[in-house]
């Protein structure tokens, strides 16, 4: 989703895949391939042996094993050399896939990698979990200790070297169950955090392929917004001190992101709706799965067609990556 939703908004994009899977992994049951290290390094061979290495922006998400993490990593250093002497020609953008909600996806080995990687990423786009896991702190921790506990961590994660964070949902015990906080910082020339937040209501759906969505979406807006407010000359697009935490280039990326995202995913609850209306009622609707394997009870087959049904509509409402409402502001923390 991440390719599309870059190329929509003119990014020239070169996709090198860590999955070939028959469909996403929220219908709990799939079929395919995930890439190896070595798969990772030979495909980045090929584009250098043709000198297409001319990126400015590495966007790395979903790696399937340390290895891979590692084979990433070797990139990024790689095309970071090449910007040496122009700083700001080469932003990384470091989605770190881990898990969510105090649920691991991958292996432990995966997370020390994660770890030792994430301080030499510009921007780093954990959700709260794996905010938790980077910064070293016990697993619920931030919903407990709230907006203060989540700052803190993002100031561990700042001493690492990442000039930039958005953590992508935080949740608070006891505290607004109906909406989101995502919160974002940029540091300033001394290392210190410039912390915002920006709230949005909660969708009473499950959606998957949403961080890519998410982290897609912030590249183009991200650099959109430093192009205007002239960083992309500086080393990690840094903005002046004078500048605050709410008119940040990150807080303004945030803000639009956001709302692209909302509105897209609006229309995908009301057409989910729209066709589970009708769930069970379409000629051959019992037909698939493999021989012999039948699905065995009427939840489980409601459970699949929700989740085909709610699969992101972000192709035919791509206006909405391109001209979002203006609905939500960033504010200081």
């Amino acid at each position: 989703m991440a390719t599309f939703v870059m190329q929509a908004l003119g990014c020239d994009v070169a996709a090198i895949n860590t999955v070939n899977f028959s469909n996403h992994t929220g219908y709990r049951r799939f079929q395919g391939t995930r890439a190896t290290a070595e798969e990772i390094t030979n495909l980045w061979n090929g584009l250098k042996s043709s000198y297409l290495t001319d990126f400015s922006v590495l966007l790395s998400g979903y790696c399937p094993s340390a290895a891979v993490v590692n084979a990433v990593g070797v990139i990024a250093r790689e095309l970071r050399l090449r910007s040496e002497l122009s700083p700001g020609d080469f932003f990384w953008v470091l989605d770190p896939v881990m898990g969510d909600q105090g649920k691991l996806y991958v292996a432990e080995e995966e997370v020390d990698a994660y770890g030792q990687l994430a301080g030499q990423a510009d921007l780093v786009l954990p959700n709260q979990f794996e905010l938790e896991l980077l910064a070293g702190l016990e697993v619920g921790s931030i919903g407990k200790g709230g907006m203060k506990s989540c700052v803190e961590a993002m100031g561990k994660l700042h001493a690492t070297g990442v000039s930039h964070i958005v953590v992508t949902s935080i949740r608070v015990e006891g505290q607004g169950e109906d909406e989101l906080q995502v919160v974002g910082s940029s540091v300033n020339s001394k290392g210190e955090g410039r912390y915002f937040v920006v709230k949005v209501p909660k969708l009473d759906c499950f959606f998957s392929g949403t961080g890519d969505m998410f982290a897609g979406l912030m590249v183009a807006r991200l650099r959109e917004e430093c192009e205007q407010q002239g960083t992309l000359r500086q080393r990690a697009w840094m903005s002046d001190d004078g500048v605050g935490p709410a008119d940040l280039p990150l807080a303004r990326a945030t803000e639009k992101v956001l709302s692209s995202m909302q509105m897209v995913l609006e229309k995908t609850m009301t057409a989910r709706d729209e066709q589970m209306a009708h769930f069970g009622q379409s000629p051959g609707a019992s037909i698939g799965g493999l021989d012999g394997d039948q699905i065995s009870t009427e939840e489980d087959r409601r459970y699949l067609a929700q989740t085909q049904a709610a699969e992101v509509r972000v192709v035919r409402n791509q206006k909405d990556l391109l001209e979002p409402d203006e609905r939500y502001k960033a504010e200081a923390v």
